[in-house]
């Protein structure tokens, strides 16, 4: 009397290729591998690679070490990267200047320094609500985060439970970073403050005239902060 198959979770594409037999040569596998590169808009696991050329995932893995290492001896002027969980073709920084000139004839499309303090904050805090980054920086961030979030840069991940949007960067962020993840983003120097206390710190620079007197209380002493954006009488952003 036959019994009924017992069963189990079906397997992932990359259980089957670990320990298969590979189809192709070391140098067969690694043309194969420039050849989906070469169309990729976004980079490629290896898990996606070995799943699309039927190789074991280990093989996959040496072919691109092995292609790292030909593109730096030979001096070519592209290199291939591993960064955000993937694989992907780039330009050497040795040739931004000229590709800037060529690609944008003279335009530089950089993000302003408003754009840049705004993503690091971003970066270090999320998830995180606009007013709080408008709270760090000291000034309005509506207009930088809708260019951040136009860039892709950011992306909105849900809500506060008193309503807030929050933040958070985006794979496409760790990938124009180069960064495989956040926990490849630069230590803050031993000689700042944490976020949460240079908040704080930012918040008593509010002064609240007292509702009773009407009168303006004496700022409280503590160490002074070097800011480099102040607000004018307008609220609007100076550079000083």
């Amino acid at each position: 009397m036959a019994t009924e198959p017992v069963e189990g979770p079906d397997p992932q594409p990359d259980d089957a290729l670990i320990d298969a037999p590979p189809t192709r040569s070391p140098e067969q596998l690694q043309s194969a591998l420039e050849a989906l590169l070469l169309i990729a808009d976004e980079p490629v696991s290896e898990t996606a690679l070995a799943a699309a050329l039927n190789t074991p995932t280990g093989a996959v893995a040496d072919a691109l070490a092995e292609l790292v290492r030909f593109y730096d001896e030979t001096g070519r002027g592209f290199e291939l990267r591993s960064v955000a969980g993937g694989w992907r073709y780039y330009t050497r920084d040795e040739h931004a200047e000229l590709l800037s000139g060529y690609v944008l004839q003279g335009q530089q499309a950089k993000l302003s320094q408003a754009a840049l303090e705004t993503l690091a904050v971003i970066a270090y805090l999320q998830p995180v609500s606009r007013s709080r980054v408008s709270a760090v920086r000291g000034v309005s961030v509506d207009g930088v985060m809708r260019t951040l979030l136009a860039r892709e840069l950011i992306a909105e991940i849900g809500a506060e439970d008193s309503g807030a949007t929050l933040f958070a960067t985006t794979d496409y962020f760790l990938e124009r970073m180069g960064l495989q993840s956040l926990d490849d983003l630069p230590e803050l120097a031993p000689y700042l403050p944490e976020a949460t206390e240079l908040e704080a710190e930012l918040g008593q620079l509010a002064v609240v005239p007292d509702p009773g007197t009407g009168e303006v209380p004496e700022p409280v002493e503590g160490p002074e902060l070097d800011r480099d954006h102040q607000l004018d009488e307008s609220g609007q952003e100076q550079r000083g």
